[in-house]
């Protein structure tokens, strides 16, 4: 199979360098502002966007984005409305690869099918499922390949040489390689740490590496892009979300942010 995600890390193996995930929580503060910010993160720079599902107990996931999942429910965002705003996203941005992140629960009061249908249809390309371990391959994994939709997994530095075959089993379009142990935004990762570990993966998957969980300034994605396929960005940038809310100048300070880190990443290989 080759979609959105396999022509982007072609892409930007074909350019020599590293590609910019960014994550943000949808409906964060509310769907307008949400869709406006995410609308503006290709221009940016942004070579892969991940959209978060907002819950009520995302466990993976540290303060900032515990707080920017709250903001997003109180401001009324469903499952059926992040659908909507990708298929928004979509119709303006056909190449972008999209990619949701979340846990299972609101999935599985969704209807696990009936979701995967509607997320093929509105253009999401793959799924992040934090909670779904590859035991469970049968309830949503299996039938996401199915639609040809990629399931993403998440491997850890506890993800010892035993687990990664099962780990890796099945999966599609990138590993997502959590470079702390602990919750999102918690601490910032060892460059040399990781460019090990990095190593260690690739000699286990074909597929490209992108390394998340605590990176937040340009000189630090820089470091990561070095070694790993792309690097993830997502606290510091719904830590933004959460100091202007509303005001207008929010896609602003986002998108800056955003070109600030894909040109450090550009920049990383020369």
């Amino acid at each position: 199979m080759s979609g959105r995600i396999e022509k982007r890390f072609a892409a930007l193996k074909a350019e020599g360098r590293a590609g910019l995930v960014t994550y943000l929580c949808a409906g964060d503060p509310d769907l307008e502002t949400s869709a406006a910010i995410i609308d503006a993160l290709p221009g940016a720079g942004a070579d892969i966007v991940e959209i978060g599902m907002p819950f009520s107990d995302p466990m993976a996931d540290g303060p900032s984005i515990q707080a920017a999942a709250t903001r997003a429910i109180a401001a009324g965002t469903t499952l059926p409305k992040v659908l909507a705003l990708v298929r928004r996203f979509r119709a303006a941005h056909a190449e972008t690869p999209v990619v949701l992140m979340g846990y299972y629960n609101p999935v599985y009061s969704y209807g696990p099918e009936r979701f995967l249908d509607d997320a093929k249809a509105a253009g999401v390309d793959g799924l992040i499922m934090v909670d779904l371990p590859p035991e469970e391959d049968a309830e949503l994994c299996l039938p996401a390949l199915r639609r040809e939709l990629r399931f993403i997994r998440l491997a850890t530095p506890t993800t010892d040489s035993r687990r990664l075959p099962k780990v890796l089993s099945n999966a599609g379009g990138f590993i997502y390689y959590v470079s702390i142990t602990g919750i999102t935004g918690a601490a910032a990762p060892l460059a040399d740490q990781v460019a090990e570990a990095v190593q260690r993966l690739r000699a286990h998957t074909e597929l490209p590496i992108a390394v998340g969980f605590g990176i937040r300034s340009p000189q630090q994605a820089a470091q990561i892009a070095r070694s790993a396929d792309a690097a993830v960005v997502g606290s510091a940038l719904v830590e933004i979300v959460a100091r202007h809310g509303r005001d207008p100048a929010v896609v602003d300070a986002v998108t800056g942010r955003v070109r600030a880190l894909a040109a450090a990443i550009r920049e990383a290989r020369s």
